[in-house]
């Protein structure tokens, strides 16, 4: 896993101009600690940060192939393709002569071979950018989940682009601003393929790569969920999601770097770490390493809430004990969530006042802690978006709604009642209004296959809405918070096929036991305690020691009263004092925590970024 950055430039000369493109990279280190190389030409530059996870003395980059002493290709390379070595099988017998063992070589001889189609070939998560000396193009790629970021931002005769915003921010072409749909995204809670956020910033959507050369900017669909008739019956449908996710875990266990997985104690994350442990034992690898996050206090004083019925410490003890694991707990205070360095540094890392609260500073420092045992981990995310796990594919009042399943099981979309932003501004932003016309956009994308019900045509669009749309904001989110700590967290349930194969079962196979998730659990049952299999969905963790509200509260009530707060002009003062004077845990308002939490980002944001608002009248 790295960072990568660059310029493609076709008037100026980049080679003279490497103190522009070099800060772009430097932003890139935490992405990658391992090591760092910037490779120019006349009209293109590519910099890289790298997280040795294989070859670890071949795989430097930027890699270039040569021919008589001319460059023919340069890639600067990002993720993991878990198919390279068939690939690499392959194109020896096509007459390539490898100098690595890295699955990068493989990508740029695969280009050399195959053009541009050879992303149709790779299975993996992945980003690059690839400079084509001959015909003086650039291409930038994407996987098909997105699983890893990357974003361009297009010049007058060229292109900026790396990993993350703050790349491209680093260069002096580009400006930290937002005008009115950049703020509309930000603080609807949807996720617009392709849209940067930033002003003139765009993301390389998942699925699809970007060309650039003389004659401009072209992006290419190379891969898209399909409808396809699904003719197993259940019993083969359950077997071939074993026999996928037997493949998946075998492929991404393959590392030159000590590995762990994330274990939770629910199905996803159980059903990866006793594949895992499994694999691993088969060929004598020793225990599988497992971690797991939880808060002080949290297990002794839990209550049920809406999301979650259960804490998920005994679970997980159970699951390690079960499969013969080598686990670690990281338990956090509200000390540990409250830590200024902490919190900064996942701002640091979103570049945006995207924030999940205390989940988000509980992710860092759980990443962060790993990383001084492991570079590499399994993680169980999107197994909820694969197979139908979040309650509300289950609730008809949700999946039911005009709107995204997953605003209404919020209560959110029609309005913004409760909301801290000022109120004029709310309205001039119509966040309701940008909802419903992305989730219009988003069901025009949906294919479908004749002859269905109508129950079943419409839980397809559920699937697909949270495949392309809600996926994309937890993947971002575990994306940013592993990297910001220089930990590869990699998805097996991100595998294209898996993914492809599920979405066209029928609705009634993903709940063929009456649960969510069915699939899912008939296919790893044999592996796991009854006890996992049969709990109930539970969601990340989140503390509920009230201390915490408090402390945030109190951060708050000394932003309202700060004169140089540059949050306070986009705010309702009079709504966010009230919080302030609300008791813990009133029920006055609802989600109080998770508002203050925004403005706290927001105006951190604001502070660090210095970003211009551009918003129309």
């Amino acid at each position: 896993m790295c960072g990568i950055a660059g310029q493609c430039d076709f008037r100026g000369d980049l080679e003279r101009e490497r103190g522009r493109v070099q800060p772009m990279v430097d932003t890139m280190a935490c992405r990658g600690p391992d090591d760092e190389g910037l490779w120019t030409s006349r009209h293109a530059a590519l910099g890289h940060r790298r997280l040795a996870i294989i070859d670890l003395p071949g795989g430097r980059q930027p890699m270039t192939v040569e021919e008589n002493g001319a460059t023919l290709a340069t890639i600067v390379y990002s993720g993991e393709v878990y198919n390279f070595t068939e690939l690499r099988a392959e194109l020896q017998g096509r007459g390539h002569v490898f100098r690595t063992d890295s699955d990068t070589e493989v990508v740029l001889r695969g280009y050399l071979e195959w053009g541009e189609a050879v992303v149709e070939r790779l299975n993996g998560m992945f980003a690059f950018a690839l400079w084509d000396t001959r015909r003086e193009e650039l291409f930038l790629v994407r996987d098909r989940m997105g699983v890893k970021p990357l974003y361009y931002y297009p010049t007058p005769d060229g292109v900026l682009f790396g990993s993350e915003p703050k790349a491209i921010l680093a260069h002096p072409s580009a400006r930290a601003a937002l005008d009115t749909d950049g703020l509309r995204e930000l603080l609807a809670f949807v996720k617009t393929p392709g849209h940067g956020i930033y002003t003139g910033m765009h993301e390389v959507r998942p699925g699809s790569l970007v060309r650039v050369n003389r004659n401009g900017l072209t992006v290419l669909r190379y891969w898209k969920l399909e409808a396809l008739e699904h003719t197993d019956d259940l019993d083969t449908t359950v077997a071939h999601v074993r026999e996928l996710l037997d493949d998946i875990i075998a492929r991404q266990l393959i590392s030159d770097v000590p590995l762990c997985t994330l274990l939770s104690g629910g199905l996803d994350s159980s059903a990866v770490t006793a594949l895992a442990a499994q694999k691993l034992a088969a060929v004598g690898a020793g225990a599988v390493r497992s971690f797991a996050v939880g808060f002080v206090g949290y297990e002794e004083h839990f209550s049920a809430d809406p999301l979650r019925d259960t804490p998920d410490g005994p679970y997980v003890r159970e699951l390690a004990e079960h499969v013969g694991a080598n686990h670690r707990d990281i338990t956090l205070s509200n000390d540990d969530l409250m830590d200024p360095d902490a919190r900064a540094a996942v701002l640091r890392a979103r570049d945006l006042p995207v924030s999940f609260g205390d989940m988000d500073t509980s992710l860092y420092l759980l990443f962060k802690a790993i990383r001084g045992r492991s570079t590499v981990a399994l993680s169980g995310e999107s197994a909820d978006e694969v197979f139908g796990g979040y309650r509300w594919f289950h609730d008809p009042k949700a999946v039911n709604a005009d709107t995204f399943p997953w605003m209404a099981a919020f209560g959110r979309g029609a309005d913004d009642r409760g909301s801290l932003i000022e109120p004029g501004l709310l309205r001039k932003l119509d966040l309701p209004g940008y909802r419903d016309a992305s989730y219009r956009d988003a069901l025009a994308e949906v294919p479908y296959v004749d002859g269905v019900s109508a129950r079943e045509r419409r839980m397809r669009e559920v699937c697909y809405l949270h495949l392309t749309r809600f996926v994309q904001i937890l993947l971002d989110r575990k994306d940013r918070m592993s990297m910001a700590s220089g930990l590869e967290v990699r998805v097996p349930f991100c595998d294209h096929r898996l993914v492809q194969y599920v979405f066209n079962t029928p609705w009634a196979f993903k709940t063929f036991d009456g649960r969510e998730k069915s699939l899912l659990r008939a296919a790893t049952r044999d592996l796991l305690p009854k006890s996992i299999v049969e709990r109930v969905k539970s969601p990340y963790p989140s503390t509920q020691d009230p201390g915490y509200e408090r402390m945030l509260r109190d951060e708050l009530a000394k932003l309202l009263v700060a004169e140089d707060a540059p949050v306070k002009p986009l705010i309702n003062r009079e709504a966010a004092q009230t919080l302030t004077e609300q008791e813990v845990g009133s029920r006055s308002l609802e989600n109080a925590r998770a508002r203050i939490e925004n403005v706290l980002q927001l105006d951190a944001w604001l502070r660090r970024y210095q970003p211009t608002l551009d918003i129309a009248a």
